[in-house]
């Protein structure tokens, strides 16, 4: 919108005293929206612009908070290509079972 653009007027003032004395003296309960707590609230991110929401979510991803489980190291390894095959054709996760079978492994194959 250009900065010297009018904007026309949607609704007159007759309307929005009419709107405003239709509302309801308490808040109508809907039990598929019910009201929010200060719980629903908790880690939400306020701010005041753009620029500064964004500077806000890029620290909350530089700092992980705790941690469900030790950090994974990447690493590179040299499968044949069937086995690689067969180990994606198990689906989504297949990496974390090899890692749980090399973690058996090893508790049988002592170093």
């Amino acid at each position: 919108m250009k900065p010297n653009a009018i904007s026309k007027k949607f609704f007159s003032p007759e309307q929005i005293e009419a709107a405003l004395a239709a509302v309801p003296e308490r808040p109508v309960y809907d039990e598929e929206n019910p009201p929010t707590t200060a719980a629903d609230w908790d880690g939400a991110i306020v701010s005041h612009s753009y620029a500064e929401l964004r500077e806000k979510l890029a620290e909350r991803r530089r700092t992980r908070g705790p941690q469900k489980a030790p950090l994974k190291v990447s690493t590179t390894i040299r499968f044949d290509a069937d086995v690689l095959a067969a180990l994606k054709a198990t689906g989504k996760g297949w990496q974390t079972r090899v890692n749980e079978v090399m973690r058996d492994w090893l508790r049988t194959h002592p170093a």
